[in-house]
C-alpha cells in the first residue's frame, strides 16, 4: 500500500484531543512523522504514548500557540529531529460562548488570540521552512460558525478571519509551492461540543439529536470526517487547490 505522506512531516496545533487527534492519527497512519503542540499536557502525554505504542514517529511539546517564541522553538526542534516541516494544521481552538451583552473583554480576546494570533504565529514560523524547501501545505481549521452563530460573536469573527487569512496566504505563498486552504466543520462530536451542551443546559445526546435533525445526510460529524478533508488538502496531488474553504457539515452552507 502506498503511504501518501511517507517522508513528510506534519505539525498539528491542539493535536491531543478531538478533531486534532483524529488529524494526527490519519497523518501517522498514512506514513507522516507528526509533531503536536498543545497546552493540555495530560492529553498530550497520553496521545504521544498511545501513538508511539503503535510505532508512529511522534514529537510532542507543551506549547501555547499565542506565544510566538514557543511555536518557533517547537518548529526548530521538529525540523532538527525530523528533517523537514511540510504540513501545518492550525487546529488549536477554544470557545468562550456568550450573548454579546454578556461577553467580557476576556471572552473576546482569548478566542481572538488562540484562533487568529495562534494561526498567524504558526504560519509565519512554518513558512520559513516551507519556502526553503519550495513545498508546503497549510490547512486552517475554520467553522460553519464563520457564517454567524448565536452566542458566538467572538468565535464566529475569529473563524471568519481565518478564512481571509487563508486566502491571503494562498496568494502570497503559492509561488513557493505552498498552498493554503481551510476546512470548516459543522457539528462534530467532540469535547468542545459536549461543553456547548453543558453551557446551554441540555444533555449531549439531546444536542446531537437536535443537530442531526438539521443535517441533510442525517448524521452528526465525527473527527475522522474532518481529518479526511484535511488530508485531501495536504496531499501532494492537491497542488492546484489553493485558497479554498471546504465546509464539512453534511450539507451545503451559504
Amino acid at each position: 500500500m502506498t503511504l501518501r505522506f511517507e517522508g513528510r512531516t506534519a505539525f498539528v496545533t491542539g493535536g491531543s484531543r478531538g478533531i486534532g487527534r483524529a488529524i494526527v492519527e490519519q497523518f501517522a497512519e498514512e506514513g507522516a512523522k507528526v509533531a503536536i503542540i498543545d497546552v493540555n499536557e495530560e492529553a498530550l502525554s497520553q496521545t504521544a504514548h498511545e501513538l508511539r505504542e503503535k510505532g508512529y514517529a511522534i514529537y510532542t511539546k507543551a506549547a501555547n500557540v499565542t506565544v510566538a517564541e514557543e511555536v518557533e522553538n517547537a518548529m526548530e526542534e521538529v525540523v532538527s529531529s525530523f528533517g523537514s516541516l511540510d504540513i501545518l494544521v492550525n487546529n488549536a481552538g477554544v470557545i468562550r460562548d456568550n450573548l454579546l451583552f454578556k461577553m467580557t473583554d476576556s471572552d473576546w480576546q482569548t478566542v481572538m488570540d488562540v484562533h487568529l494570533k495562534g494561526s498567524f504565529n504558526a504560519a509565519r514560523a512554518a513558512q520559513k521552512h516551507m519556502v526553503n524547501n519550495k513545498y508546503g501545505r497549510i490547512i486552517n481549521i475554520s467553522s460553519t460558525s464563520a457564517l454567524g452563530n448565536r452566542g458566538q460573536a467572538n468565535y464566529a469573527a475569529a473563524k471568519a478571519g481565518l478564512q481571509g487569512f487563508t486566502k491571503t496566504l494562498a496568494i502570497e505563498l503559492g509561488k513557493y509551492g505552498i498552498t493554503a486552504n481551510s476546512v470548516a466543520p459543522g457539528f462534530i462530536e467532540t469535547e468542545m461540543t459536549r461543553d456547548t451542551a453543558k453551557r446551554i443546559g441540555i444533555s449531549f445526546e439531546d444536542l446531537i439529536q437536535v443537530s442531526v435533525a438539521q443535517i441533510p445526510v442525517g448524521r452528526s460529524g465525527k473527527p475522522a470526517d474532518i481529518a479526511n478533508a484535511v488530508t485531501f488538502f495536504a496531499d501532494e496531488k492537491s497542488s492546484f487547490v489553493n485558497g479554498q474553504v471546504m465546509y464539512v457539515a453534511g450539507g451545503p452552507k451559504n
